[in-house]
């Protein structure tokens, strides 16, 4: 009981003090504005999300879109780990760190881990292939 109560104090410390974007995301997928034709309402991703059956997922748009927001919606709503990597700034060690960090956690907490890797595009053939 008392951890779940530091764990609360903790997190909601967190949110406090993270970005302004980050505090209004959205936290529902009622919450996500667009998309209706494929997140409303017993629609497919919506029914794959609601059933925890999400596979890989391409998300394509400009920037500010809200792909970020709906792979960290789709995180919190199936209890998996989220993980950011950003494909200019990181290479196939930084992948291939995170993805052994995935494993772990599913293995000791039994946790699924989304993998968001943001620029993806810019990833040459070889780091594409470690994919």
């Amino acid at each position: 009981m008392a951890e779940d109560l530091f764990k609360h104090a903790a997190a909601e410390r967190l949110r406090k003090e993270a970005p302004l974007a980050r505090r209004v995301a959205p936290r529902k997928l009622d919450d996500l504005v667009g998309q209706e034709h494929i997140l409303g309402p017993g629609k497919i991703l919506r029914r794959a999300i609601e059933a925890d059956r999400i596979t890989s997922l391409i998300l394509y748009g400009p920037p500010g879109c809200g792909k970020t927001a709906l792979a960290r919606l789709i995180a919190m709503r199936t209890q998996s780990a989220f993980d950011n990597l950003n494909a200019v700034t990181s290479g196939v060690k930084e992948l291939r760190a995170l993805i052994d960090s995935a494993k772990v956690r599913r293995i000791h907490d039994g946790k699924k881990t989304i993998v968001f890797v943001d620029e993806i595009h810019r990833f040459n053939k070889a780091q594409q292939d470690a994919l």
